[in-house]
């Protein structure tokens, strides 16, 4: 069943509309029509069943809940330095799909390639629509929010349970433990720190490790800058999700 989200919180019995994007994809594209039913997500991150009452303009009635969550245990964050190319689409979709909450895109020192404050903000709304096509396919119940900073100093002092700076020199002395420590102890939000191509700047691991960032390797290989994030919010997902449903198998 197709799903789409809305600004609107929901309840069931009540009627809602949504919005023009929404109903071109599921009139025109989809050619739905009065009856069909589609999940929406509303505001509030929950998950409802609806059945369209009115195609002009698209107005649904909310039948039920979903109750099964969609979302990962962990709130994760990624901030990722500015890549070559079309790679933080990239990054946006994959990690949209793997179960991101937040991604931040900033300048850093060993860069090769930066985004200017003027032009930033259209790059921003365009991965933004990015996350809210990955979130529609993959069935999220919350589309995660894409931003733009332009100095790392600006991540410094963000509140979460745990902080982690993926850093290439921790998974070349062989680094890999302290990810698997961390999620031990069980946080319910996690920043983590990714570098560009050129990786991050000794002086910026060193800002981060100072206000409580934890450096971590992920893993014997060296991974591509659109990877590390991947493998980060996987490795997450196995931890956290897959291990616990493995649990309950065995505790039935």
């Amino acid at each position: 069943m197709q799903r789409y989200f809305t600004d609107a919180t929901l309840t069931v019995g009540a009627h809602a509309t949504l919005n023009s994007t929404v109903e071109h994809h599921a009139v025109t594209v989809l050619r739905m029509q009065v009856d069909d039913q589609l999940e929406v997500a509303d505001a509030q991150g929950h998950a409802f069943v609806t059945t369209i009452t009115k195609t002009a303009p698209l107005t649904v009635r909310v039948e039920r809940p979903i109750p099964q969550s969609h979302e990962l245990p962990v709130a994760v964050t990624i901030v990722c330095g500015i890549s070559k190319g079309q790679k933080a689409e990239l990054i946006v979709q994959k990690a949209t799909e793997l179960g991101v909450r937040q991604v931040i895109f900033v300048n850093t020192q060993w860069a090769t390639a930066r985004w200017l404050p003027d032009r930033a903000a259209k790059k921003v709304a365009r991965l933004q629509q990015v996350a809210q096509s990955a979130a529609e396919q993959s069935h999220r119940d919350r589309v995660p929010q894409v931003s733009f900073v332009p100095l790392l100093d600006a991540v410094l002092h963000m509140e979460a349970d745990a902080k982690v700076v993926a850093y290439e020199e921790s998974a070349k002395a062989g680094e890999h433990a302290q990810l698997i420590q961390t999620l031990r102890q069980q946080p319910r939000s996690l920043i983590a720190v990714f570098g560009p191509e050129g990786g991050l700047a000794p002086a910026e691991v060193s800002n981060l490790n100072d206000v409580g960032f934890v450096n971590v390797g992920l893993g014997p290989r060296i991974l591509r800058t659109e990877t590390a994030p991947w493998y980060l919010l996987a490795a997450i997902s196995t931890y956290t999700e897959l291990q616990e449903e493995q649990s309950d198998r065995v505790n039935s």
